[in-house]
């Protein structure tokens, strides 16, 4: 029963990323016009930087296409938790309305790390 329900978790979060990703990329989502100020001005930042969403859109689809898929969970587990610090901090910042799903997706993530912690342990060796 665990296994199912985390990968069905698993599909949901992989799928949450791939489509944010490519919403990066390919420019699926049009920005809403209501973002708070704070949110605007870190965008702006973001986009100035030419190189920076594109990769991070690129993460995010390899991230979430790992993620489902048992044996690469745990690899894709560490690729976007960086990705997944970053929303959190930045709607901790400057959007907190968000913080309730990012609560969830690192809810997730952690439960993904811990059941695969074994796996971790060669790299600190």
């Amino acid at each position: 029963m665990k296994n199912k329900i985390q990968f069905v978790l698993s599909l949901i979060f992989g799928l949450l990323f791939i489509f944010s990703g490519a919403s990066k990329i390919f420019h699926l989502i049009p920005t809403p016009t209501d973002l708070p100020e704070k949110m605007l001005k870190l965008n702006e930042a973001m986009a100035n930087i030419t190189w920076l969403i594109p990769l991070i859109g690129i993460v995010e689809i390899i991230g979430g296409i790992l993620f489902i898929i048992k044996r690469f969970r745990p690899l894709a587990a560490i690729m976007i938790l960086p990705i997944l610090f970053g929303v959190f901090l930045t709607h901790l910042i400057a959007d907190p309305k968000g913080l309730p799903i990012v609560l969830v997706l690192f809810a997730i993530e952690i439960w993904v790390i811990i059941d695969n912690h074994e796996k971790y342990l060669p790299m600190i060796k």
